[in-house]
């Protein structure tokens, strides 16, 4: 990736911003993918942004609110780069948020630190992200904060051995070192750790090598979107539940893909900041506005990133209008009561403390879909990675 930005576009940048900050109306660019194979998540994002609207207005403070969406399509850390010098220059937002792939984050870290341009992560996992940019602020997870968990859950389960295969990217590098030092660290033994390239779509060699070193379990991480569920039913499919080899993973049984995985998923374990199925009244006040607006619409991690990134939009420009910096800083320390659970803004890792959920598929009695029901609470879990 270019990380080298030319002078004159930064100057331009800064000048496009400065130049938009005494406006009524705060703008929010919003750079996501809305096409491919990964369009899902867009979508998603664009209606948790329009389920929050719907219920907080569209105003915060003396600021009208507008967003404006920008199609990046995939893993595309030049696209990402130059979706946000257009909206810096041509549309002069005052926030920046989306951001589902790590490198499209970190394309844009040269940039928002010229403009001081608030940055929220609705997804993107990978820890140092945040060490790229004071402007960076994450309103989903890490990877090391809900893996090293999943890790000492699974040896205080009694599982002793363990093999790691994840996607060969960074969140992938971070899941792995994550997963294998808290479990080593209790006591356990991974004994293959397998990564595997981004554009993998046939997992059956990955399963077969983790079936033949016979481990307790097998601990996976892939991006979201159809990886996953090509990966869950390969799992399936080669007989490693049967073996008695557990599957432990973070978004791999997702709420969007569940369904389709049908019987075979039940038992499945992921250790995660949020279920579709957690009870409480915030949830499912956000559930019933969500399935009002857009009906066919399924909330996941993707909806909760998107809709706890515009709520602490809406707390920045309350705060601090388009002050970046004041913006930043009003944002530390922040908490609030999510659909997730309790959450609070790091104030030195920029990312949410938050509960991470042990998850197991189970099919609901009332409804016959299949869930992920939370059986155990690891409370308050910051970014584990964060001085890593």
């Amino acid at each position: 990736m270019n990380r080298f930005i030319s002078a004159a576009l930064l100057a331009a940048i800064s000048t496009a911003v400065s130049g938009a900050a005494f406006g009524d109306t705060i703008k929010v660019g919003v750079i996501a993918p809305f096409s491919g194979p990964f369009a899902i998540y867009g979508k998603q994002y664009q209606e948790a942004i329009e389920t929050y609207v719907a219920q907080n207005g569209s105003s915060a403070g003396e600021h009208e609110i507008e967003f404006i969406y920008k199609d990046v399509g995939g893993p595309n850390p030049d696209q990402s780069r130059s979706l946000a010098q257009e909206l810096l220059i041509r549309d002069q937002v005052d926030y920046l948020a989306g951001f589902t792939f790590t490198p499209n984050a970190l394309a844009v870290a040269p940039l928002i630190e010229q403009s001081q341009t608030p940055t929220v992560i609705f997804n993107a996992a990978t820890s140092s992200i945040n060490k790229e940019s004071d402007f960076y602020l994450r309103t989903s997870y890490t990877l090391w904060q809900v893996s090293a968990p999943l890790a000492e859950w699974a040896y205080d389960q009694g599982m002793q051995t363990a093999a790691t295969t994840v996607t060969d990217y960074g969140p992938g590098i971070d899941a792995e070192n994550a997963f294998k030092a808290a479990f080593e660290a209790k006591g356990g033994k991974v004994v293959d750790a397998i990564r595997m390239p981004l554009s993998t779509t046939d997992f059956t060699p990955f399963i077969q090598r983790v079936r033949d070193a016979a481990p307790d379990a097998v601990f996976t991480f892939l991006p979201g979107g159809p990886p996953t569920f090509t990966y869950t039913k390969t799992y399936n499919e080669n007989g490693l539940a049967d073996a008695g080899i557990k599957f432990l993973g973070t978004a791999e049984t997702e709420e969007v893909n569940l369904q389709g995985l049908g019987d075979d998923a039940i038992g499945l374990t992921t250790a995660y900041h949020y279920s579709g199925d957690h009870d409480s009244e915030a949830n499912a006040a956000f559930k019933s506005k969500l399935n009002e607006l857009f009906p066919d619409a399924v909330a996941n991690w993707a909806s909760v990133g998107a809709y706890d990134g515009t709520h602490l939009i809406y707390q920045m420009v309350e705060a601090a209008g388009s002050d970046g910096p004041a913006a930043v800083q009003s944002a530390l320390g922040l908490e609030w009561e999510s659909p997730r659970g309790p959450v609070s803004m790091d104030p030195e890792a920029r990312t949410l403390v938050q509960n991470v959920y042990i998850r197991e598929v189970e099919r609901d009695a009332q409804t016959g879909e299949l869930v992920n029901r939370e059986q155990g609470i690891i409370a308050t879990v910051g970014d584990l990675g964060w001085t890593q």
